[in-house]
């Protein structure tokens, strides 16, 4: 019986061109600013982390070059969540939730189910994007936030160390992205598991999983409202 909703963010919540054609681009701008003029905690400890890494190399230029190439490395994980912070907290960005996202998410809140995140962004990006959505704040819905400070999202024990954080046995974690090398990850970790195979965003199915083009076709396929 799923117990917890485990949730990727694009491609699975909102559409990847949110995340491409406004979050990165907002970003890629304000890390010059944030590299430079912010000395709150975070930043001194990404840019430490870039520069020990990368000896000799400008931490901006190693940004940039992860972005380039679409990285999933922590430093600047943890950078853009700080630049998209004054983006969210301004109103230049809104995050545009699919439409089926917030009435399945309450009606699984509703019915008892657990809810939680586990995306590659920063768990505070992950709350500054879901407290500002064009459907409002919605972060009070989930649980728990997970990035990659538990780990790689194709990385099996990652989704171990979430089950064990969260108290809940891994075969009642429902797990869902459209990404298949993450589901085969959290497969093997002995979670259940559905993509999400959104029209919008051209995902490509990935074979030996169940699949869905909507939450709600999710709640159909594993009885989530009879929680």
């Amino acid at each position: 019986m799923v117990r917890l909703v485990l949730l990727d963010i694009e491609g699975t919540t909102l559409p990847i061109t949110f995340v491409k054609d406004v979050m990165f681009p907002y970003a890629a701008r304000a890390l010059p600013t944030v590299l430079e003029e912010q000395a709150e905690p975070v930043v001194i400890k990404a840019r430490a982390d870039i520069e020990a890494a990368f000896p000799g190399r400008a931490p901006l230029d190693v940004c940039r070059d992860w972005m380039a190439r679409d990285e999933k490395a922590a430093p600047l994980k943890a950078l853009q969540g700080v630049a998209w912070r004054q983006g969210f907290a301004d109103g230049t960005i809104r995050a545009d939730l699919y439409a089926d996202v917030l009435p399945a998410l309450q009606a699984w809140h509703d019915a008892g189910l657990r809810l939680a995140v586990y995306s590659s962004g920063s768990i505070p990006s992950q709350k500054l994007l879901y407290g500002h959505t064009v459907q409002g704040d919605v972060t009070g819905l989930f649980e728990g936030f997970y990035d990659l400070s538990t780990g790689g999202k194709k990385d099996a024990d990652s989704y171990r160390k979430i089950a064990v954080a969260a108290g809940v046995a891994p075969q009642d974690i429902l797990f869902l992205s459209d990404i298949g090398a993450e589901l085969d990850a959290a497969i093997e970790a002995g979670y259940a598991v559905c993509q999400l195979v959104r029209a919008q965003d051209g995902t490509v199915p990935h074979p030996g999983v169940p699949q869905a083009a909507t939450l709600g076709e999710v709640a159909q396929n594993f009885d989530l409202l009879g929680a």
